[in-house]
């Protein structure tokens, strides 16, 4: 369900600036700012990337709150999130911002809103729950990504590596994790063949993340080793039984 309202003191995820500038944002129009420990946003200094989700909203009466989640990546590949509590005093007034450091004490600062109970009379009030923000499956490792895709994707002598729109989109790559992958045995690991399967994981400047999948095998006339890139890890492993499939 929508929510049928905007909030003058939100930025909408899509506002444009970097982790930083984000950070100064959310700090300047949050009342409590001054509460955060200091480690937190020493900690935040260093972020890579960010990304801002409304979490709840109520509205009853003139009144309303919404609670808003901003996470920050961090240089070590870990992550760092902040609520905040958006709401009025009075119906009509000018919305106010705060800023906690845990859910725990934002419940406590939304039991202390002034909200009516809910009446006919009134609009009724709207829940939004959104889905936790998903654990990042990679440490990424800031680094200069955007040439290491480059260079993956140019080494790479299969027809069907990923184009120019998945090429496009690496350049705005700045971190990133290279993997050897296991698992799934299949013909292309019996004897007599050399195969390796790596992800080339990607993390993008708008919080995206972007997998290419390495195939290197020496299943080549002269034995020498071969690179193919490809989008899946299925279309990975596929290519890496036809080549299998090759061999007498």
């Amino acid at each position: 369900m929508s929510v049928p309202y905007e909030t003058a003191a939100y930025e909408p995820p899509e506002s444009p600036g970097s982790p930083e500038e984000h950070l100064a944002r959310l700090l300047g129009r949050a009342l409590n700012s001054f509460e955060l420990p200091d480690e937190t946003i020493r900690r935040l200094d260093c972020a890579l990337a960010h990304d801002s989700s409304l979490h709840s909203a109520h509205h009853s009466a003139g009144l309303h709150r919404e609670t808003y989640r901003h996470t920050w990546l961090l240089a070590d590949g870990s992550a760092l999130t902040l609520w905040e509590l958006v709401h009025n005093t009075a119906p009509g007034s000018e919305p106010q911002a705060e800023v906690y450091l845990d859910e725990e004490e934002l419940r406590a600062a939304t039991t202390r809103l002034p909200l009516p109970p809910d009446t006919p009379d009134f609009e009724l009030p709207v829940l939004v729950e959104l889905s936790p923000i998903p654990a990042r499956r990679h440490a990424y490792v800031p680094d200069d990504s955007a040439d290491h895709a480059r260079r993956l994707l140019r080494r790479a002598e299969n027809a069907d590596r990923p184009g120019a729109d998945t090429a496009a989109l690496l350049t705005t790559a700045f971190a990133h994790q290279i993997t050897q992958v296991f698992g799934r045995p299949t013909r292309a690991g019996r004897a007599g063949l050399s195969f390796s399967l790596y992800e080339h994981a990607f993390l993008l400047r708008d919080g995206k993340e972007i997998s290419l999948w390495e195939v290197e095998h020496t299943v080549t006339p002269d034995g020498r080793h071969m690179c193919e890139v490809y989008a899946t890890e299925d279309a990975a492993r596929e290519a890496m039984e036809r080549r299998a499939a090759q061999v007498p």
